[in-house]
């Protein structure tokens, strides 16, 4: 079968597409032949050994997929071959065929494609257990999305509007901003790009205040991190959270901890990898709670752009580049 490989740590241009063995199905797993799989910015830290934990040499990267399961191992509950599913699979989704743990795999709705459920778990299912377990955003509270026109921001600007929030809209271009607003979000501004000066944060800082009639975003959520938190965080309400997602700005900020102190209010990690592993029986809620939504029409992944699987170097790289105005899918 074919895979896309990384057999050494570097930029996207490094990666190979190469024929390696089949998989064989293990006890307690099921074999999924892909259709779809996903590219997240995990991946693109990962192919050059940025990311929090670090696989050997070679690895298809690649953390989640969509297909149809052509083989179950034995122990398996609850699932069967045909059926249409989704896999949180951490690694090797960019390939033909993959074998993965039982408790990873959920069964799609019949209506659902395969690029869509491709492009829902990892997004989504961060942005929900985000909002819903880690902030407990009420209807009515306004929240702030950084980086908001990308695949966990637009999930997250779908998901504040469905909870009844005023949605905010920070992204880096008035093209973002528009496809933000398309999505759901009540305002958007666009905010400067690159290193920030202190007039530059102060600015920003300042303006969210102004967009909320000075009372502060309630909930900011930001994958961006960089010189963009501590203004975001001078800017959050009294009881307000901050929920840190991650760090696509390339920097871990430094936050001055007497700002928690003086507004009273509590910074959030979310790290929704560890909290599915810990807790399937909630997380398997949230995805029926996102299968509902879906149906009902508020929520429905932004698949901007879709490569092959010969071309998946590129779709890594378009995400990279920051090109990506939504989900990047693989085509299988």
């Amino acid at each position: 079968m074919k895979a896309l490989q990384c057999v050494e740590l570097g930029m996207p241009d490094k990666l190979e597409v190469n024929e390696v063995p089949d998989p064989e199905v293990l006890p307690e797993h099921v074999l999924i032949e892909n259709k779809a799989a996903s590219v997240n910015f995990p991946d693109v830290l990962m192919i050059q050994g940025l990311y929090q934990f670090q696989p050997e040499l070679p690895f298809t990267p690649g953390g989640e997929s969509a297909g149809i399961i052509s083989a179950v191992g034995d122990g398996v509950n609850d699932l069967k071959v045909g059926d249409r599913v989704f896999a949180m699979t951490g690694l090797g989704a960019f390939s033909e065929k993959i074998v993965v743990p039982q408790h990873t795999v959920v069964k799609i709705p019949d209506s659902m494609g395969f690029e869509t459920a491709a492009a829902l778990p990892m997004t989504y299912g961060t942005s929900l257990y985000a909002l819903k377990q880690r902030a407990d955003l009420k209807e009515g509270e306004t929240l702030l999305v950084l980086g908001a026109a990308g695949g966990v921001g637009l999930a997250t600007v779908e998901l504040g509007k469905a909870m009844g929030a005023r949605v905010i809209a920070a992204a880096s271009t008035q093209e973002k901003v528009d496809l933000c607003k398309k999505h759901g979000a009540d305002e958007g501004f666009v905010y400067p790009t690159g290193k920030l000066d202190k007039d530059q944060q102060k600015l920003l800082s300042t303006f969210i205040k102004e967009l909320t009639g000075g009372l502060g975003a309630n909930v900011v959520y930001d994958p961006v991190g960089g010189d963009y938190s501590e203004p975001c965080i001078r800017a959050t309400a009294w009881d307000g959270r901050y929920l840190v997602i991650g760090f696509a700005a390339g920097e871990i900020p430094k936050i001055p901890t007497n700002l928690m102190l003086l507004k009273g209010m509590k910074m959030i990690g979310v790290f929704w990898g560890a909290w599915v592993g810990m807790f399937p029986e909630e997380n398997k809620k949230n995805f029926e709670e996102l299968f509902q939504l879906h149906s009902d029409g508020k929520i429905n992944p932004e698949v901007s752009d879709s490569f092959s699987l010969d071309d998946g170097a590129k779709a890594i790289a378009h995400l990279k580049d920051r090109k990506a105005k939504g989900k990047v899918i693989i085509r299988v």
